[in-house]
């Protein structure tokens, strides 16, 4: 399986490519421990993976990286990016995660 985006999640990270002037930059996606369920999500745009990370391609231009550790929690895990009138940030449907919390911050498997 794989971390898979959707359209709308490739073209944000565009956007925050050309934003900031960096094409070659990866979105790096993974797990932290926090949060009412137990364990957070993070995102961030970086220059390069990792040693070790696996590594996803979204679109001819767009790629995920992911940890290890984290890829055990994120295996199969959908990143979609929503924006509304009450928030814009990225969701994650993650098929491991037995709860999560009402604000979808946070889970646990």
């Amino acid at each position: 399986m794989a971390i898979t985006l959707t359209e709308a999640a490739v073209a944000r990270i565009r956007e925050l490519k050309r934003m900031r002037q960096s094409p070659a930059d990866l979105l790096r996606v993974g797990v932290r421990s926090g949060g009412c369920s137990g364990l957070n999500y993070s995102v961030d745009l970086v220059p390069a993976a990792q040693p070790g990370d696996r590594v996803f391609d979204a679109a001819p231009d767009v790629q995920v990286c992911v940890d290890r550790k984290s890829y055990l929690y994120m295996n199969g895990t959908v990143v979609d990016w929503v924006s509304d009138l009450m928030h814009a940030a990225f969701e994650f449907r993650n098929p491991l995660a037995q709860t999560t919390c009402s604000c979808g911050e946070s889970f646990s498997v």
